[in-house]
């Protein structure tokens, strides 16, 4: 069984005196600087793009370019996303790398699939809160947290198990507990979430909007029935806290029928399969260097799919839902 960490297995003091030079000022970057801040230790942000650097400053935050903060710190935290970050790293981390310095990953992408290799002089970490930027905020903000993944790719010094449990303990990444795993199971555990579970549910939700509509039931209160509401966001919460079974127990009797007594037809060997060739392309890496070429390019077919996905006309209705509810028409993003 792997180990499970919570505040209580961290000493705060392993980071005694030193500065954490967090690279990249993103949603996540800014949420992982505040965390850090309020639990009582210096941030110094790097950043070469200035609108995250003025960003930082007016949050309090003092802001340099991204080599020299790694250049102030033994303890680096790269915050940029998986895409930017090996040739952030190889240009203003790499070259300024000394003997015992701990790279802290939040992400194990760069790791598993060979875009960032350590040196063998340096500690490499990785910390891997499950959720967004905003919600590992919320977290800390409203004193909770949540689950997060754990692992020391790379022991050099003999201290990074405790740096790594001391800065979780900042980031508010132990309060939910944290999952000792490699980086490449973190990786892959990821992707194959966002490319099996996630399509199937957003497919499922647009597919049966547009049923409901075709045969005449209002758009409005079909996306609310769907969800809208937050019906769907509640039960997938409690499934969280108390587990599913636990969860469907704690609904109506009529909607435990209905689920348990028709849940065989979506039984589909032709799922069972899409499952498993989604993994084997996450594990073979041919996704990682999929969106590695794609991004390279200037993201064509990422544009153009969000394009033909913007075009559906569901989102009128849904934005008109949202507003009857209060909502803002349009997302903020």
């Amino acid at each position: 069984m792997p180990a499970f960490f919570t505040e209580a297995d961290a000493d705060p003091s392993a980071l005694k005196g030193l500065a954490v030079a967090l690279l990249g000022y993103s949603e996540l970057g800014s949420a992982a600087a505040h965390n850090l801040r309020e639990s009582g230790l210096t941030v110094v942000i790097g950043s070469d793009e200035s609108r995250q650097a003025d960003s930082a400053r007016m949050a309090g935050f003092e802001a340099m370019p991204a080599a020299d903060a790694a250049a102030r710190s033994p303890i680096i935290l790269l915050a940029e996303p998986d895409e930017r970050l090996p040739a952030n790293y190889f240009a203003q981390v790499a070259p300024g790398l000394r003997v015992g310095d701990t790279l802290i990953f939040l992400s194990g992408y760069c790791l598993a699939f060979g875009f960032i290799e350590p040196p063998p002089f340096v500690d490499a970490v990785l910390i891997a809160p499950r959720g967004s930027g905003a919600a590992l905020r919320q977290a800390y903000q409203a004193g909770t947290g949540t689950p997060s993944f754990i692992a020391v790719e790379q022991d050099s010094s003999g201290k990074a198990w405790q740096r790594a449990l001391a800065l979780a303990h900042a980031l508010g990444a132990l309060r939910g507990g944290a999952l000792e795993v490699t980086a490449q199971q973190e990786a892959e555990l990821r992707l194959f979430t966002q490319q099996t579970l996630l399509p199937s549910l957003h497919h499922l939700i647009t597919a049966a909007a547009e049923l409901l509509i075709r045969e005449g039931y209002p758009p409005e209160a079909s996306l609310l029935e769907l969800y809208l509401s937050g019906e769907l966001a509640r039960l997938l919460g409690e499934s969280a806290e108390y587990g599913i079974l636990n969860a469907l127990e704690r609904t109506s009797r009529t909607a435990q029928y209905g689920l348990l007594s028709r849940l065989e037809r979506f039984t589909d060997a032709k799922l069972v399969r899409v499952l498993e060739n989604a993994l084997d392309e996450v594990r073979r890496g041919k996704f990682a260097q999929e969106w590695s070429s794609e991004y390279a390019n200037g993201m064509p077919r990422l544009n153009a799919l969000r394009t033909k996905r913007a075009a559906l006309a569901l989102w009128r209705h849904e934005a008109r839902a949202r507003q009857m509810r209060g909502g803002p028409p349009h997302s903020e993003s």
